[in-house]
C-alpha cells in the first residue's frame, strides 16, 4: 500500500472535521465528523447520524459526499473522518479513523482517485481509495 505525505491543505480538512464534530458532538447522536475537499478547492463537512437501529445510522463521510453532490460538486480530492470520544471515555483526544466498508464503496463509486487521510502506525498519511478497496466490484468487470 503506497502512502503519500500530507500537505498544508490536507491539514485544513482534518481541522475542519475536528471543528465540526467538536461543535456538534452529542452522546449517542454524533461522534464522528468528516470533511472532504473537492477538486475545485471547496471544503464540505458533516457529522454522522446515529440511530438506535444500527442499519439506519448514516456515516459522516456519506453525508459529506451527499451534501457536496447536492451543492453541485462532483470531483473529490481528499476525505477524512475524525472520531470524538464519548463523554465517559478517559481518552479525550479526537482521532482520525478509517472509513467503514460501505463508505469505502461509496467513496470509490463517486471518486475513484480520491485520497483518504488515515493514521497508519501513528503517522497521518494519505492513501488512494483503491488501496483500501482492492478488487472492487464494478459494472465493467
Amino acid at each position: 500500500m503506497k502512502t503519500y505525505p500530507l500537505t498544508l491543505i490536507d491539514y485544513e480538512i482534518i481541522e475542519e472535521a475536528k471543528s465540526k464534530i467538536t461543535q456538534l458532538y452529542e452522546d449517542d447522536r454524533h461522534h464522528v465528523g468528516a470533511a472532504l475537499r473537492t477538486k475545485s478547492g471547496n471544503i464540505v463537512s458533516a457529522v454522522h447520524i446515529e440511530a438506535y437501529v444500527g442499519r439506519v445510522t448514516v456515516c459522516a463521510e456519506a453525508i459529506a459526499i451527499g451534501k457536496a453532490i447536492s451543492d453541485g460538486e462532483k470531483d473529490f480530492d481528499a476525505i477524512v473522518a475524525v472520531r470524538h470520544p464519548y463523554s465517559d471515555e478517559q481518552e479525550r483526544e479526537l482521532k482520525i479513523v478509517s472509513p467503514c466498508g460501505m463508505c469505502r464503496e461509496l467513496i470509490s463509486d463517486y471518486a475513484p482517485d480520491c485520497f483518504i487521510i488515515l493514521n497508519v502506525d501513528g503517522e497521518n498519511v494519505k492513501i488512494k481509495i483503491g488501496d483500501l478497496i482492492p478488487l472492487k466490484y464494478s459494472r465493467e468487470v
